[in-house]
């Protein structure tokens, strides 16, 4: 990844205009309803609920004796609480999405910090280089090679990626516990040396110290106390912790795989600096929707199945986006763009597989265009 921006240019005035035109359209209906693009009850429903998934069954593992095979079902609904937090609950407060309120957001994005990750790293990451330059595999860091994974069709290809699809799930799984331990801190370097973090350098300690403080509180509370103050045994708190992990790691990753590493996507490369396109267009050739007619993944995934949506209006809370979907949509056919989706969750975890094989046969298209 490199910190160098990139500029969209699009040759084509007339598909240009499908942005402006798309705004005016989801502005009006907000009007003409008479509803906030923020949080609604419904909303807040979700959030005591999604909280309460997460902390509750923690409460009762502190509290109670229960037999193992119990309390492993406790930290497995913790770990789904997990995911549905970060993905409904953080994911629109980091994004100025769930209030009109900017302290209601900050308290909220704090969440972040409750399942293990720091709000700094996350919107440089995800609010700036993912949204900004979604799927080029120079700035976006979402879909950087993983270790052994291969997410792009731009990078090197090695032996093993023939088998990514066989291992992928082993470490998705472990992909927030990397993120607890590892990953904030390599990233925060990763970002300094970028020119990303442009605080100084007494800012960049404190920083530093807040995201290890938050980090250590949060592992005091989830594996110290419950051994310390509560007569947890170690073996059921590790094992537990772990599984918790396992599980909202599978979780955040696949939902997130299903909306950028599918097919029909494009993974554009800049020419001097330069992609030509819209950059509204852009986020439609790289960004699939998925599910959008089932109400229960669209609760609890935060409507990140609804993720064209969210591209192209992330500061709009996504309770709204079932509706405004048929704007983007028309919007979309009406200017000859694709809008691209899969209409359930198992066309979207076939196209992922799909392409997951794909991107481990496929040869480096840099060395194939040389």
């Amino acid at each position: 990844m490199i910190a160098t921006p990139i500029h969209f240019i699009d040759p084509n005035k007339d598909k240009a205009k499908f942005f402006s035109t798309l705004r005016q359209r989801v502005d009006a209906y907000f009007k003409e309803n008479k509803i906030s693009k923020h949080c609604n009850s419904a909303m807040i429903v979700k959030t005591v609920a999604l909280m309460g998934m997460y902390l509750l069954p923690f409460v009762a593992v502190l509290i109670f004796t229960m037999p193992s095979w119990l309390n492993l079902v406790l930290w497995s609904i913790m770990g789904f609480g997990l995911a549905g937090v970060g993905m409904s609950i953080m994911h629109d407060a980091c994004h100025g999405a769930y209030s009109s309120s900017h302290k209601v957001n900050q308290i909220l994005g704090y969440s972040l910090n409750m399942i293990g990750g720091t709000v700094f790293n996350w919107k440089l990451q995800h609010n700036l280089l993912h949204h900004t330059y979604t799927n080029i595999a120079t700035h976006d860091q979402d879909i950087k090679d993983k270790v052994i994974l291969r997410f792009s069709p731009h990078t090197e290809v090695k032996w093993y990626h023939r088998l990514q699809v066989s291992y992928a799930i082993l470490f998705y799984g472990l992909t927030t516990i990397y993120w607890l331990l590892l990953k904030d801190f390599t990233q925060f370097a990763d970002f300094k040396k970028k020119g990303l973090v442009k605080q100084h350098k007494r800012e960049t300690r404190m920083l530093l110290a807040k995201m290890i403080a938050c980090k250590v509180v949060y592992c005091f509370v989830f594996v110290a106390m419950p051994i310390l103050f509560f007569n947890v045994s170690a073996g059921r708190v590790f094992s537990g912790f772990l599984l918790m992990h396992f599980i909202a790691g599978v979780t955040l990753t696949v939902i997130f795989q299903l909306a950028h590493t599918v097919e029909g996507t494009t993974h554009p490369l800049p020419v001097n600096g330069t992609i030509e396109n819209n950059w509204a267009i852009h986020q439609m050739n790289t960004t699939v929707n998925f599910s959008r007619d089932n109400k229960i993944i669209s609760w609890y995934v935060g409507g990140l199945n609804y993720q064209v949506e969210h591209h192209l209006f992330p500061t709009i809370c996504h309770v709204h986006y079932p509706q405004i979907s048929h704007i983007v949509k028309a919007t979309a056919e009406e200017f000859g763009i694709p809008y691209l989706e899969n209409k359930t969750f198992g066309r979207a975890i076939g196209s992922h597989i799909n392409t997951m094989i794909r991107f481990g046969k496929l040869p480096d298209l840099n060395e194939v265009l040389a």
